[in-house]
C-alpha cells in the first residue's frame, strides 16, 4: 500500500513537471523588455517606444528602441541626398548654361576712372569672415552626407577618417564665428535691406541680368535683400539647430534633435545652392562687382548702371559727381 502512495505522489510531481514545461514557451510570447529573447520585431508591435528603467540622472539615455529613428535614417541617406544632389549640382548646370548664353555683364559705358566708396573695412571684414566660415562649413557639412559614397572610395578608410575628423573639428569650432557674423551682417545692413517698391520694378526688369536694362536701386537691389535674407533667415536656423545637435538633450529629446538634423541639412544645401548663384554674380558674372568687396570701392560707371539711387544720395550728400564722394555705412530707403 506504501508503494502504490509513492507511486501516486511520483505520478502527480511527474505531470505537474510536464505542466510546467510546456507552460513555459508561452510564457516567452509576452512582451518583456527586459527580456534579452524578445524578437526586435515583436516589441514593435507592441510599442512605438521601447524604454527602459536606468539608474543614472539622465532617463532618456533609457530608450532602447526608437522606429522614427528608420525614417530619419532613410531621410539621411537617401532623400537628403536626392535633395542636396538636385539642388545644388542643379545650380551649377544653370549658372553654367547662363554663362554661355548671356556671358558677363558688361560696364556698357565703360570705366570712368574715378570711384566711390561701396563697403568700409568693417563690412568687408564681416562679409569675408563670414564667407570664409560659410565655406568650410559648407565643405565639411556637404562631407557628412556626400563624403562616404564620393570620397571614400577615392582616397580610402584611413585617409578619409582623418579627413572626416579634422572637417568635423572645423564644422563645430567655426560655427561660432559663423554665427556672429550672420548677426553683425543683419545689424549692419538692415536699414539697406528692407523691401520697397523700387525692388518691384528692379524685379519685372530682370534686373540688368536679362537683357541689357539697367533698372534704378538703392545701396542693394532686390536681388542682393534676398540674399541678404537667406544668409540671415538661413544662417539663423542653421546655427539654432546645429548648436542643438552639438549640445544634445539639452533642449529636446531624441525626437526633436532628429528634426533639428532634418531642418539643419535642408537648409544647408539649399542655402549652398543659394551662395553658389551669389559667388557667381560676385565674380564672373558682373564686371565690377567683385571690387565692391575686394577693395571697398567701385566705378562711378558701374554704381550709375546697377545702382542709381544709391549713388543719387551720395552725390546728394557729397555735392557734384565730380567730387569723389565720401564712405557710407549704411543705406537709406
Amino acid at each position: 500500500m506504501a508503494s502504490f502512495g509513492r507511486f501516486i505522489r511520483l505520478a502527480f510531481g511527474a505531470c505537474a513537471l510536464l505542466l510546467v514545461i510546456m507552460a513555459a514557451p508561452a510564457s516567452t510570447q509576452q512582451v518583456n523588455p527586459t527580456a534579452s529573447s524578445v524578437k526586435e520585431q515583436q516589441l514593435l508591435q507592441e510599442l512605438n517606444r521601447i524604454q527602459g528603467r536606468v539608474s543614472i540622472p539622465d532617463q532618456r539615455s533609457g530608450v532602447l528602441e526608437q522606429p522614427q529613428g528608420r525614417e530619419w535614417r532613410e531621410f539621411r541617406n537617401v532623400t537628403l541626398r536626392w535633395i542636396g544632389g538636385v539642388a545644388i549640382i542643379g545650380m551649377l548646370a544653370l549658372l553654367v548654361i547662363f554663362y554661355l548664353t548671356r556671358g558677363m555683364v558688361r560696364l556698357e559705358s565703360g570705366r570712368s576712372g574715378r570711384t566711390i566708396v561701396r563697403f568700409t573695412l568693417f563690412e568687408r571684414f564681416v562679409h569675408w569672415m563670414t564667407a570664409t566660415c560659410f565655406i568650410i562649413l559648407a565643405i565639411s557639412g556637404l562631407n557628412i552626407t556626400f563624403g562616404r559614397p564620393l570620397l571614400l572610395p577615392l582616397i580610402g578608410f584611413e585617409a578619409f577618417s582623418e579627413w572626416s575628423q579634422w572637417a568635423k573639428y572645423a564644422h563645430n569650432y567655426l560655427s561660432f564665428p559663423f554665427t556672429v557674423g550672420v548677426v553683425l551682417i543683419f545689424l549692419q545692413w538692415i536699414a539697406g535691406n528692407l523691401p520697397n517698391k523700387v525692388d518691384v520694378a528692379w524685379i519685372k526688369r530682370g534686373g540688368g541680368i536679362v537683357g541689357h536694362d539697367h533698372p534704378p536701386a538703392y545701396r542693394f537691389n532686390a536681388g542682393q535683400k534676398m540674399i541678404y535674407w537667406i544668409v540671415v533667415i538661413g544662417g539663423g536656423l542653421v546655427a539654432a539647430t546645429g548648436y542643438e545637435l552639438m549640445f544634445p538633450f539639452y533642449v529636446s529629446g531624441i525626437e526633436g534633435m532628429q528634426m533639428a538634423q532634418i531642418i539643419h541639412s535642408v537648409v544647408a544645401v539649399l542655402f549652398v545652392a543659394a551662395m553658389i548663384a551669389h559667388i557667381y554674380i560676385g565674380t564672373i558674372g558682373m564686371e565690377g562687382a567683385f571690387e565692391a568687396m575686394g577693395s571697398g570701392e567701385v566705378d562711378l560707371n558701374w554704381a550709375r548702371e546697377h545702382h542709381s539711387l544709391w549713388l543719387d544720395e551720395q552725390s546728394g550728400r557729397t555735392g557734384p559727381n565730380d567730387q569723389k564722394p565720401q564712405p557710407v555705412t549704411a543705406a537709406a530707403e
